[in-house]
């Protein structure tokens, strides 16, 4: 297993922050000119100008002196496979600190072809997770530190949950009670159809009244995540375009990188299996599948 670090900022920068991250307080010149985190990573990228590192094949590889922060140029792809065999360990046995170049580069000295052996984790949605996954087919964990509140929050609304779920329901069945009693009023008699009309409108007048207490409940619900955006990946009843976007570009989300100390490096990540509507309407109990087929 191979850890890179890839940012946008420039060297400068990253010196100090990561200088910062590794000692937890701030340093001198002389300890940040050591550099000493940079043991945790075989390989270091800044100034990426992601996310046209994804995409764009022609910008240059330029190598990071890390005493001083000067660049030196490189031949890139044609450096490392000149080296011959093992090129990609020879070439960073030169120094493992870079600025720019492209995905190609990256790829070749991880030594690795395939998109799908690198699990890339980032925190920006477009320029992290979305290129990576849509142009290179890479794998993705999307950082969202808002992530543990909003689990937080969903775990203490579970019953105001469960009880908008219910009220829903009673809507369908109502909704069922109400179409069955039309079809019924269609070879119904004269009397049998007042009687069915005034049912209608007792059903109708119940569902505007559970409608107003569905439409209470949920405002209350979403208003627990936030007064006015309400939860981060949901839009009344449907994903949010932010969850959208999460849940089909991102392998995997947390709140936090270090969450993924907690599993070893042989751990494998499988999809929750989706279900479509008409699955999850045969999925509940009181539900009853007529085959026509069969009768």
């Amino acid at each position: 297993v191979k850890v890179f670090l890839l940012t946008n900022s420039l060297w400068e920068y990253t010196s100090t922050a990561m200088n910062y991250l590794y000692h937890e307080k701030l340093v001198d010149m002389e300890l940040q000119k050591k550099n000493e985190w940079l043991d945790l990573f075989d390989l270091v990228v800044v100034g990426a100008c992601k996310p046209a590192y994804l995409t764009d094949p022609h910008l240059n590889l330029f190598r990071v002196i890390p005493e001083d922060g000067t660049l030196k140029n490189t031949d890139g792809l044609f450096e490392i496979e000149s080296l011959g065999e093992n090129g990609s360990t020879k070439f960073l046995d030169q120094g493992k600190t870079f600025q720019g170049g492209n995905w190609n580069h990256l790829q070749a000295m991880l030594d690795t072809e395939a998109g799908e052996e690198i699990l890339y984790v980032g925190d920006h949605l477009y320029a992290d997770v979305l290129r990576s996954k849509r142009a290179l087919g890479w794998r993705s964990c999307f950082i969202m530190p808002e992530l543990s509140e909003e689990m937080r929050i969903f775990e203490r609304q579970m019953d105001m949950r469960k009880s908008i779920s219910e009220l829903r329901k009673l809507r369908d069945e109502l909704n069922s009670y109400a179409d069955s009693l039309r079809r019924e009023m269609e070879t119904a008699s004269f009397s049998e159809s007042r009687n069915l009309e005034k049912k209608l409108e007792q059903i109708e007048e119940d569902d505007g009244n559970v409608k107003d207490t569905l439409t209470h409940a949920h405002r209350e619900y979403h208003s627990a995540f936030h007064p006015r955006w309400g939860q981060m990946f949901v839009a009344g009843y449907q994903d949010s375009r932010f969850g959208y976007f999460v849940k089909n570009y991102a392998c995997l989300y947390t709140s936090k990188a270090t969450n993924l100390g907690l599993a070893s490096t042989s751990r494998a990540f499988r999809t929750s299996g989706e279900l479509l509507p008409h699955d999850n309407l045969l999925s509940d109990k009181f539900s009853e599948f007529v085959d026509d087929e069969m009768e």
